[in-house]
């Protein structure tokens, strides 16, 4: 059984497909683009954009969804966009009852409303949550002098990150 692993951008799945091609083996990845195919009969995780996923679930008699375990969606909050989120809810409401969906995001306010969702479109649902950030965020803003933090090193009195005093007004 394979894998897919959807992303929003033709970027995104350039750079994924590479990062798995060092991980796994380029012979076990493939790469499903709009435009570009490379390894789709014979690889195990296969990189797509979701809009292309979708599309193989509208095509269902070409069989292209039979042989899938699982399907990952990368940035799952592009669900929330009003031109592109249909694309991310059609993937859950078509994908075959027995195939296993992660929903991948890092920025989701509503995760119990999509778990809630996800069950009643797709079956039973596991909400798994982390705060852990491999890449840490930092807040700049670039000026005449270059690349600045966008807060000062040291908390207001309540604890919460203070704007740097350079922005405010004098």
């Amino acid at each position: 059984k394979r894998v897919l692993y959807t992303t929003p951008l033709k970027a995104l799945s350039n750079q994924k497909y590479n990062d798995f091609c060092k991980q796994f083996g380029a012979e076990r990845v493939g790469l499903l683009t709009g435009d570009v195919s490379i390894n789709r009969v014979n690889a195990s995780v296969i990189v797509l954009t979701t809009e292309v996923y979708r599309n193989m679930l509208y095509d269902v008699q070409d069989g292209s969804v039979r042989d899938v375990h699982s399907v990952i969606l990368d940035e799952f909050h592009y669900m929330n966009d009003r031109d592109r989120g249909t694309v991310w809810e059609e993937s859950v409401i078509y994908s075959p009852p027995e195939m296993l969906i992660v929903a991948l995001s890092a920025t989701m306010r509503n995760v119990k409303d999509i778990r809630d969702w996800f069950s009643s479109v797709h079956g039973p649902t596991d909400l798994i949550t982390s705060d852990y950030r491999p890449v840490p965020l930092e807040f700049k803003y670039i000026d005449r002098k270059g690349i600045c933090d966008l807060f000062d090193k040291e908390a207001n009195k309540k604890g919460q990150p203070r704007l740097n005093r350079i922005l405010l007004p004098s």
